[in-house]
């Protein structure tokens, strides 16, 4: 699987919002996602991928799911190298 589908994976469950409405151009407010909802998938992502998130700075400034998935990936695969 690859990284993107991974993390809307988590978003979807800890987002509660169904999978098929996570969309790369889909805004944080479309789908409803609040701060602690946020901080709920940044949690869940830490404890997926083993590393430290951040909960300031470009994840909480993320517009688009795609803003966040891509600094997310970036994040990731920064910490793990």
């Amino acid at each position: 699987m690859e990284l993107y589908d991974q993390i809307v994976e988590v978003i979807a469950k800890e987002g509660m919002v169904e999978a098929d409405k996570i969309k790369p151009d889909a805004t944080i407010e479309s789908l409803d996602l609040k701060s602690i909802d946020i901080v709920m998938i940044l949690t869940a992502i830490e404890e997926k991928f083993d590393v430290y998130i951040p909960m300031d700075g470009a994840f909480q400034e993320a517009k688009t799911i795609q803003d966040l998935v891509d600094a997310l990936a970036v994040h990731i695969k920064k910490e793990k190298s």
